[in-house]
């Protein structure tokens, strides 16, 4: 599409769907907005609340834990906390806060008077608080909860699972929907509605990865759906999909299921290379070292992710031709990720740089992130992963990447956007204390578990040998430690909200692009006139 066109179709957008932006006040401006500030800030609110409950259950899980032998919770209760829990961060607290951070800040960084489709954004939003009281409601059932793991492999999940499991297959559809409608939204926004003069070439990162994202999500949520409804069928109407009694395969399971979580990891880290990618040059002072690269390397590693699935299957007893397969493809997907991590340390290299907590957090997730994905390149080497698999070792693997990574990402965005959101800033001080009681606790954790993990303890059980103890009470305590923590990041953001010093239209020094061109806290319209970018 033409510069000229582009213009005409962001001028028609902000005249037609946006003249019904018209600021309700109440509960009706959550309930119908169709402006993508509110609904972002819905997104945002929604996944802080998620993120607050699947740590609740994260901390039953270690309570458990602290000592050895059975002491507050049944084993069938500790399995639905930790399905629960896994189901709840992954579905509910880090996918919908990058959602949120989309719905915020792409239309202002492409210069879009709103998204494209804001009726379907809406409801896009709107389906999720009932997909996931669903989700908590089977908790409370005769039989409980799914407890079969977030991965809920057949026939744990069919044969084995309690009468809930209807209710878990209908909420991940709902959540499914959701996420494939925001990610028509983010296409078509950033396709059609960028300012006159905003190549693809010229667009912020963080633009760019979520379009990459989007097209992930579309590609790989239909999978999931075709998983869970071979579920739903297995259990409760007669199929055999993963019954080997009536011809299924089991194992065939675990390849459905991993051909859409292996791109649903990624999913779920995209968008925080796009965040550091914003955060570290505008703290170094200095454009971003090999934007280009950056861009290639992404589209990289979102084409690869379609290839690596089977390393979660390395103990199933492939052919030794599938294993070797996906072991170097595994690890050719380090090279793109390599080239991100050596282009944001080259951007700071000489660079004037100052350390406020937006780039304390970017800079822990830099260091912190390499280290998971070091301890992903051991678990892909084929003959060692028969060690490692399922073992503590994969549980530090993957919170260092979620959580270290993902979770340290959207604070990072949270403190970085937080003026612009609010239109203060927050208090520095207490901002600093969260940051680091979170990177202290969170290295208390997860770092230890990789010992476990290399001793031989497995995961998803409540009771473990005697040799283990002394270990996991310094890893209970670290989480402890680290969801205490959260409440300094709330009362950080409540006391933003609610006032403090007047922000800038462009509170950091270093930072570059459109959403700092418009005044803090960024008006409920803005960009009616699309600006020029040169």
């Amino acid at each position: 599409m033409t510069d000229m066109m582009r213009e005409q179709t962001v001028e028609e957008t902000s005249h037609t769907e946006h003249d019904a932006h018209h600021h309700q006040s109440g509960i009706k401006r959550w309930l119908f907005t169709t402006n993508h500030k509110d609904i972002g800030s819905l997104y945002l609110m929604f996944s802080f609340t998620m993120f607050l409950i699947g740590g609740a259950m994260a901390m039953v899980i270690r309570a458990e834990l602290f000592q050895p032998g059975l002491q507050l919770v049944e084993p069938n209760f500790f399995n639905q906390m930790t399905t629960v829990h896994g189901l709840i961060m992954v579905f509910g607290a880090v996918m919908p806060a990058f959602t949120g951070l989309a719905n915020w800040m792409v239309p202002l960084m492409i210069g879009a008077p709103d998204m494209a489709l804001p009726r379907m954004n809406n409801w896009s939003f709107w389906i999720l608080p009932f997909a996931f009281a669903m989700l908590l409601a089977s908790l409370f059932m005769e039989g409980g909860g799914p407890n079969f793991g977030w991965t809920f492999y057949a026939p744990l999940s069919t044969t084995y699972s309690p009468q809930s499991t209807g209710l878990f297959v209908f909420s991940i559809h709902i959540m499914g929907i959701s996420s494939i409608m925001g990610a028509i939204n983010v296409i078509v926004t950033i396709m059609n509605l960028r300012a006159p003069g905003m190549t693809y070439m010229k667009m912020p990162l963080f633009v760019w990865t979520w379009l990459i994202t989007a097209f992930l999500l579309i590609a790989v949520m239909p999978v999931l759906a075709g998983a869970v409804t071979m579920v739903l069928t297995d259990k409760y109407f007669g199929t055999s999909f993963f019954d080997a009694a009536g011809g299924g395969d089991p194992v065939m399971f675990q390849h459905i299921f991993w051909f859409f979580g292996h791109p649903e990891v990624y999913i779920m880290i995209l968008p925080s290379f796009g965040i550091v990618s914003a955060i570290i040059p505008a703290f170094s002072r200095k454009r971003l070292f090999g934007y280009s690269s950056m861009v290639y390397a992404t589209a990289s590693i979102a084409g690869l992710s379609f290839l690596v699935w089977a390393h979660h299957m390395f103990t199933t007893g492939m052919p030794v031709a599938a294993e070797l397969f996906f072991m170097y493809c595994t690890m050719l997907i380090s090279v793109p990720t390599g080239v991100k991590v050596f282009n944001w340390v080259a951007t700071m290299w000489r660079g004037s740089l100052t350390f406020e907590v937006p780039m304390l957090f970017a800079i822990a997730f830099i260091i912190l992130f390499t280290i998971g994905g070091f301890s992903g390149l051991m678990l892909a080497i084929t003959p060692a992963d028969f060690q490692y698999h399922d073992t503590y070792f994969v549980v530090a693997h993957f919170h260092y990447v979620l959580v270290s990574g993902a979770i340290f990402s959207i604070m990072a965005a949270a403190y970085y956007w937080l003026p612009k959101w609010t239109g203060h800033m927050f208090d520095e001080r207490l901002a600093k204390w969260h940051f680091w009681c979170s990177v202290i606790s969170v290295n208390i954790l997860f770092f230890p578990m990789h010992f476990l993990g290399l001793a031989g303890m497995p995961r998803r059980i409540p009771d473990y040998a005697l040799q283990f103890a002394d270990v996991n009470a310094i890893v209970s305590i670290g989480g402890f430690l680290f969801g205490l923590s959260q409440l300094i990041f709330l009362a950080v953001v409540v006391k933003c909200v609610r006032g403090g010093e007047p922000a800038a239209a462009k509170p950091w020094d270093g930072a570059e692009g459109l959403e700092w061109t418009v005044p803090s806290p960024a008006p409920h319209h803005t960009f009616s006139t699309p600006p020029k970018v040169d």
